[in-house]
Order: C-alpha cells, then structure tokens, then sequence
C-alpha cells in the first residue's frame, strides 16, 4: 500500500547537512529505499510503499541524530543507515566505534556490528566471508585502537604468501621486495588509521610487525594482537601451527573467504579445517558475514551474490 509521511526537523544548519551538496544524499536514500523524497526547507515528504517509507523514515531520523552528535555523513555512512533500517537496527550508527589517530571506524552493517561485539569480547575469533565485507578492515582498527590504549604491546599482521601464478623466486628483488606484494593490503588498511610517520617509528621500534606466515613458526607471540589474513589459503598444518602461536595476553583474529581459496586442486584449506575442527571450542568464536556486509560498491555486493548463487545450484 502506497503512503506518505512527514517529517520535520527543528535545526536548519543540520537539515542542510543532512540533504546533502545539491541533495546527493536524498537522491541517494531515494535510490536504496525505493522511495520518493520532496524536501522543502526543514520540511520532507516521504512516499512509497509501507515498508519503504518506513526504511527511510528511520534512516533519515538516524543521519539526523548522527549530524547532531557532532559527527559526520559521508555517502558511506547514508548507505548504512539505510542498511541498518532495513534490518530493524540502529540507522544512526554504532556509537561504540573503534577510535584510531585518523579516524572513528563504525560498523555499517549489522554483522559488522555483531562481528565488533565479538572482537571486543573474545581472544580468538575467526571471521569469514566474501570480499568488502570489512573482515580485515575491522580486525586492524581493533588492533591499533587497542595498540594505542596501551591495552597489547604489538600488533602482528600475517598472510600466507601463497603463488598465484607467479613462484616467488622468479619474482625480481630481495625477499622484503618479493613479499611485500602480498602484505600490501594490510600497509592498506594501517594507513588508513594512522599518519605513514607513526606508523614507520612503530614498525622500526618493534610495536607493528608485517610478516608472511612462514616467519611465525617457531615463536610465541605474547601481549599481542595478532591478525592472520586470507587464511583460505592456509594448509591444515600452518593453521594449526599459527593458532598454537598464541601466548600470554594476546588476542588472534583469523579471516577469509572460503570461497576463494588459492590452493593447489584438492588441497583442504586450513581455515575450512579449523572451522570443522574447532566450532565448538570453548573460547573460539566464527563469525560469518554475507554479502549484506559488503561496503564496497553496489556492485560488488551484487557480484558476491551471484557467485552465491551458482554455487548454491552446483552444490545442489
């Protein structure tokens, strides 16, 4: 059934931040929502399908709490609440956002949301799930909030140098020049929580380590956040022995995408056998996020699905 709402707000500065440079945020509520948007001053008549309208009433009475605390609304940020609204949540956002030098990172879907609770409570988890789902993104924000708190002494951040193609060998460079490659989208995901300076002194002094998962046998990472990405692409065996790395006052987050793993045809991934083998361990939390969790483009979310989908009908 087709209705209308009203809304008013009662703070014009607000209300201009809210619309958006030549309304780019209406547009774009108008465009995930599936309504129609007519604002005339402080002023906004909602059309649309019931539940339409009611998606956007509370996304638009989020963002507006949202500017009124003082933060800010970036086309991210409008994506999610609408994210949020239809999912019955909060679309004003997380208010316990993880706090690094450069930025607050807040969840912008649900299972981000679920995925940060459980990262703030628990010293293992594991987060699976397809590509921009902010497995990765999320688990560094926690690490260097919790580095800057004085709350771990280190972070440790491991891939899996797995040969896609190319044998490390042949690649030009040193061993650092070969590997860096592979390491590059957790220098990524640092450089968005804090200034490039900051984060060479740390890596110099010891406090933030980058390393292929190779170089962690052998040791006992203590007082420490330690982070293993693209654990797809781990073998049973490197699985096991990075979990067994974990020592005295260290938390381990393990992340990756089951569905795209680089290993040789036939070879169980680590991160599938881990999942199988340790689900119901006392201390070890899986967390799966969907392509409802994806924040990259539209797009993307629309690819992961896809995928889903055929693999869902071979499977069957």
């Amino acid at each position: 059934m087709s209705v209308t709402k009203r809304m008013t707000f009662d703070d014009n500065a607000v209300v201009a931040r809210l619309y958006g440079n030549h309304d780019t945020n209406l547009v774009r509520i108008e465009q995930l929502a599936n309504v129609q948007l007519n604002a005339r001053g402080n002023q906004l008549h909602i059309a649309g399908e019931t539940e339409d309208v009611s998606v956007a009433h509370k996304t638009l009475t989020g963002l507006y709490e949202r500017l009124k605390r003082g933060l800010s609304v970036e086309m991210a940020d409008v994506d999610a609440a609408v994210r949020f609204a239809r999912n019955g949540g909060n679309a004003g956002g997380d208010d316990e956002g993880i706090r690094t030098r450069r930025r607050t990172v807040q969840a912008r879907s649900p299972g981000q949301r679920s995925y940060l609770q459980v990262l703030r409570e628990r010293d293992m988890v594991f987060a699976l799930g397809p590509a921009g789902s902010g497995k990765t993104y999320l688990a560094v924000a926690m690490g260097v909030s919790l580095l800057l708190a004085g709350k771990v002494e280190r972070i440790v951040l491991s891939r899996p140098a797995v040969e896609a193609g190319e044998r490390l060998g042949f690649l030009p460079g040193d061993m650092k020049e070969k590997i860096d490659p592979y390491l590059r989208p957790l220098y990524d995901a640092l450089h968005d929580m804090m200034p490039a300076e900051q984060i060479a002194h740390r890596m110099e002094s010891g406090e933030i380590e980058i390393a292929p998962l190779a170089f962690m046998r052998g040791r006992t990472l203590a007082h420490c956040y330690v982070i293993l990405d693209e654990a797809q692409n781990t073998t049973p065996m490197q699985m096991r022995m990075f979990l067994t790395r974990l020592g005295e006052g260290s938390r381990m987050v393990i992340t990756g995408d089951p569905s795209q793993t680089d290993l040789p045809g036939g070879q169980r991934s680590g991160l599938a056998d881990a999942a199988d083998t340790l689900r119901d361990l006392n201390g070890v939390r899986f967390v799966r996020l969907t392509a409802q969790d994806v924040v990259r483009h539209d797009l993307v979310t629309r690819i992961v699905e896809a995928y889903d989908a055929r693999d869902k009908k071979n499977r069957n």
